[in-house]
């Protein structure tokens, strides 16, 4: 556990909490050990731990923000998108155990999976007795997250925006087709095309396909002035 302590600059006492953070659902079935020996129960109490810290963070930082702009930033910072970014970045990612097959596929560089053992090591933190201390860390990491995130918030709502604006002028709302995938199973890329009465408006490419439609209709509400339009 020398490394999940030197990542999050926080000691660890129960060894065995953070084994199971850090392992894949496959090493256990590979190796007939218990359920509850993966990070899947884990991942569940993560999650709600980020929730809460990240809340406080937005309630701090943000006192005039409705209830309703917090939640559009908080959806964001905790999606598996950033965790996955924020678990690679700090070399989490790197410590996955999994199965010899799923290893050899790279199931550690998918962003399911290492947005699941980031927030199945919170779960373990917060059962460690830990809580203070890695509020001031997750403190630390999410800072420069949100603060884009809310420079930023027309990107990350073009989707909810360009179906208003659409809605707005025929009742239409823009269609979104998947168009093609390249890449190996781990680190593949999805190209998205979006529709609009039938016309393509803008095409994207991203390493999900929610990231890649995000995009697509980034592209074609600043081509249709949408943008514009909210200023």
């Amino acid at each position: 556990m020398a490394d999940i302590e030197e990542i999050f600059g926080i000691k660890t006492d129960n060894k065995e909490l953070f084994e199971s953070a850090v392992t894949h659902p496959s090493y256990t079935q590979e190796k007939g050990l218990d359920y509850t020996k993966c990070y899947e129960r884990l991942e569940f109490l993560g999650d709600a731990v980020l929730k809460l810290v990240i809340s406080n963070i937005l309630f701090r930082e943000f006192p005039a923000y409705h209830e309703g702009d917090m939640s559009k930033i908080r959806s964001i910072a905790v999606s598996d998108s950033v965790l996955s970014e924020i678990s690679k970045e700090i070399g989490l990612a790197a410590i996955i155990t999994a199965s010899n097959h799923d290893t050899k596929q790279g199931i550690q560089k998918l962003e399911s999976v290492t947005a699941c053992a980031f927030e199945a090591v919170l779960g373990a933190y917060f059962l460690d007795g830990k809580m203070k201390k890695l509020e001031k860390k997750l403190d630390k990491l999410f800072a420069p997250y949100i603060k884009e995130i809310n420079a930023n918030m027309d990107k990350y709502n073009a989707k909810a925006l360009l179906q208003e604006y659409t809605q707005s002028l025929t009742k239409e709302t823009p269609k979104y087709r998947l168009t093609g995938e390249s890449g190996p199973a781990h680190n593949k890329v999805f190209t998205v095309e979006v529709l609009y009465k039938g016309e393509v408006i803008a095409q994207a490419q991203g390493k999900s396909k929610k990231e890649a439609e995000q995009k697509c209709a980034y592209l074609a509400c600043r081509k249709m002035g949408v943008l514009e339009c909210q200023k």
